[in-house]
């Protein structure tokens, strides 16, 4: 159900013809594969956690009105049962739309029973998606919408530091950066410290880590370091339903890969902003908490039901939803081919 206490406002009703928020039909979609990787979850095994989650992902986006396009999947078609880059996906009618996918970000923290676990979905106009494929990896920084003009990912890390805590009205020792605990990270979590700010290190999950940077409340106020690039354009998707910044330089792991993005036509200079990585303006978030974290309630199961937390998105309107969901999981098995009473 819908939360109660949210009211209609001239925000969700457009000026011109009124159209569908798409997320709240995607919603359904993260919500089955969190309940079919929430069966997996501590049980050391995150290739079958993310099959599951695939696996009900792929059942459930086919019922949904829209003519989608799989640009940021799992892989290559024949690595099934990805959802993989070029794959149709929908019931083919409707609007036609850039997909992006992740059924479990934290595949990791899924099979270890660690908290903030999600799986998501974002969609956008077709064709407004920036295209990952040559570079796997992305240097990033993100911030909240009070910060958003004023930091730079060419900066030094203390530069921005200050920034942002002038921007907030604080001291750069109220600041919290999250950061993947990498050893890759190593300068960096140094370079952080020494300015004085805070560190939140997280094991996986940096869209949840970006999302984070950009909500009030989080105790978090800036993501820095390199993650995935088909990450970094999801929490693209998020940065347009939440406003702040998200800024990424391409970040080739070794010289084959830095070759292969200079003949792809990359500039390896080049700063990325949320503008480039997805350029639509009609862009749906969805995201529903597999383990428990800050972010979202993690999968609950009763013995006949199950129960879900989901933050929902639209950029057009700038609305944000949380919604909780029952779910009766016989009747889901009624119209799904994935089993959600237990794990496969």
């Amino acid at each position: 159900m819908t939360d109660p206490h949210h009211m209609p406002s001239e925000l969700d009703v457009p000026s011109e013809a009124p159209d569908r928020n798409l997320a709240l039909e995607l919603v359904r979609v993260t919500e089955a594969a969190a309940i079919a990787a929430g069966r997996w979850v501590g049980r050391g095994d995150k290739n079958g956690a993310d099959g599951a989650a695939v696996r009900a992902m792929r059942s459930l986006v086919s019922t949904v009105s829209m003519n989608g396009v799989v640009v940021i999947g799992e892989g290559e078609k024949d690595e099934a049962p990805m959802l993989f880059n070029g794959e149709r996906i929908g019931d083919g009618t409707g609007p036609e739309c850039d997909i992006a996918v992740d059924p479990i970000d934290g595949t990791t923290l899924t099979a270890k029973g660690m908290p903030n676990a999600i799986a998501v979905l974002a969609a956008a106009e077709r064709g407004s998606m920036f295209d990952p494929s040559a570079v796997f990896y992305m240097d990033k920084l993100v911030t909240g919408p009070e910060a958003a003009e004023f930091v730079d990912i060419d900066a030094p890390v203390a530069v921005n530091i200050k920034r942002i805590a002038k921007a907030k009205r604080r001291q750069p020792g109220d600041v919290t950066v999250v950061i993947l605990d990498r050893p890759r990270h190593q300068g960096l979590i140094e370079e952080v410290r020494a300015a004085g700010a805070r560190i939140k290190l997280i094991s996986d999950g940096d869209v949840a880590g970006s999302i984070y940077a950009l909500r009030e409340g989080t105790g978090v106020d800036l993501l820095l370091g390199v993650g995935g690039t088909p990450e970094g354009i999801i929490s693209a998707c998020a940065v347009k339903c939440l406003g702040g910044t998200i800024q990424g330089k391409l970040w080739p792991k070794d010289d084959e890969e830095r070759q292969r993005a200079i003949d792809a036509g990359h500039d390896l200079d080049r700063v990325l902003t949320t503008d480039d990585l997805v350029s639509g303006e009609n862009v749906f978030f969805v995201a529903t908490g597999i383990t428990d974290g800050e972010l979202l309630q993690g999968v609950r199961y009763r013995s006949e039901t199950a129960t879900t937390e989901s933050i929902v998105m639209r950029s057009k309107s700038g609305t944000v939803r949380k919604i909780d969901s029952e779910h009766q999981l016989r009747k889901l098995r009624a119209y799904s081919a994935v089993n959600f009473e237990r794990a496969q």
